[in-house]
């Protein structure tokens, strides 16, 4: 694993990013693909690690298929497998073998899905076997991951009866549910959706050319560099202000710290006009987690008290993200603390409080523990004072040019040979 050093001589962020396309339309428009009965193109696609994993595994004919740290692409793939009846050994990686499927398993096995665990119990790796699923009603579990709701719903099409989704509360991460049904809905797939219960008809999907919008959580990023930063104007190419993707919400949350986002025909320049910032910042994550680091980065750069909700999905990602977010920013004297039952009892959710202003260290070292999201969210910090990041590449997983794009902005990356 590489370490290296980051520091912004100027600490002037100015340039044009072309980002890749959202990983998480990606993969959905390539499971579609996979599952529509005629061809079409696909332009933009993500280069990322997870994305370029999905198309080598849709294209194989290999019945041992290893997906890796993407937990997107194991419960697609699960599902897709079961769906095509498609005799498969479905592992990942030691940490991806630690995630919970249990729940995609089960709503897959009342479907007739044949699917066995080959060591624990509501976990990876899977042997899925050969079986038509005739199943057309399930119900979920909607508090752990809105990727199994996604899994099973992008499956729909090929269920002779459509199928019908029966949540059992209302579901986290609910934009990028209604992201899967607007990319089914181009494809030519209706549903309906009243309270709780999600109806997809029984009609195949219909092959139709697809471009994919710019990749929003990449961008926020950008964003914490603009906010961190002395002076910014910083242009995104790929990004439109009517995007599919719940994380566009981070152009909006940065205007308490003083960024203003101007949209033209996808892209948009992000400026800063002016050093101030809101002292106490509260939002609810619950549809949006994964920019929970880059906000509680920004807020510590700022100073700014934090209130986190929404978190709960957290502790299944790459890392237990709240943990990982707490031993960290503790390296820059910043608390980031889990609020007591006494507090929760009353309002029925879990918050995390955040106090402090980062402490400029040039020793400081962030760990990044497998998680991309750590080390990308923890590199603007760089802006304050040369911080040092573990495991690189690590960012391969969702944004392999985020290095070379800081330079493009003027940072300088050091290679550290340890």
């Amino acid at each position: 694993m590489t370490t290296i050093k980051i520091s912004h001589p100027s600490k002037i962020a100015r340039g044009t990013i072309n980002l890749t396309g959202s990983k998480s339309i990606s993969n959905r428009a390539l499971t579609i693909q996979a599952l529509c009965l005629g061809d079409f193109n696909i332009e933009n696609l993500s280069n990322s690690e997870d994305t370029q994993t999905l198309i080598k595994l849709l294209a194989s004919n290999d019945k041992a298929l290893n997906t890796g740290h993407s937990g997107t692409t194991y419960r697609f793939m699960t599902a897709y497998c079961a769906v095509t009846g498609r005799e498969t050994l479905l592992s990942g990686s030691e940490r991806m073998n630690s995630r919970p499927i249990g729940e995609l398993v089960r709503a897959l096995r009342s479907l007739g899905a044949n699917i066995d665990y080959v060591d624990k119990e509501g976990y990876p790796p899977l042997q899925i076997s050969s079986k038509k699923i005739t199943g057309s009603r399930v119900t979920l579990k909607a508090d752990i991951s809105s990727q199994f709701i996604t899994a099973l719903l992008l499956i729909a099409p090929r269920l002779t009866n459509g199928l019908e989704v029966i949540l059992e509360s209302e579901p986290v991460s609910r934009p990028y549910i209604e992201m899967t049904l607007r990319m089914m809905e181009y494809f030519g797939v209706t549903h309906t959706w009243n309270g709780l219960v999600i109806k997809i008809e029984g009609k195949d999907y219909v092959a139709k050319d697809y471009f994919v919008e710019s990749d929003w959580s990449s961008a926020s990023y950008l964003y914490a560099i603009a906010a961190l930063a002395d002076e910014s104007d910083i242009t995104i190419n790929g990004l439109t202000d009517q995007a599919l993707q719940g994380d566009s919400a981070i152009s909006k949350m940065m205007t308490s710290f003083g960024i203003e986002s101007i949209f033209s025909d996808r892209s948009v320049r992000i400026t800063k006009t002016n050093n101030n910032s809101v002292p106490f910042f509260e939002y609810d994550f619950i549809s949006q987690p994964d920019i929970a680091q880059t906000m509680s980065i920004v807020g510590a750069g700022k100073g700014t008290s934090m209130l986190f909700s929404g978190l709960q999905t957290l502790a299944i990602k790459e890392t237990d993200r709240t943990k990982a977010l707490k031993k960290e920013l503790k390296k820059y004297g910043v608390s980031f603390v889990k609020m007591p039952t006494r507090f929760v009892q009353k309002s029925e959710v879990q918050y995390y409080m955040q106090e402090g202003t980062a402490t400029p260290n040039e020793d400081t070292e962030i760990e990044t523990y497998d998680d991309h999201r750590m080390a990308m969210a923890f590199a603007p910090l760089s802006l304050m004072v040369p911080l040092r990041i573990k495991n690189k590449d690590v960012v391969r997983k969702s944004y392999p040019n985020y290095w070379v794009d800081l330079e493009h902005l003027g940072f300088n990356i050091e290679r550290l040979e340890i």
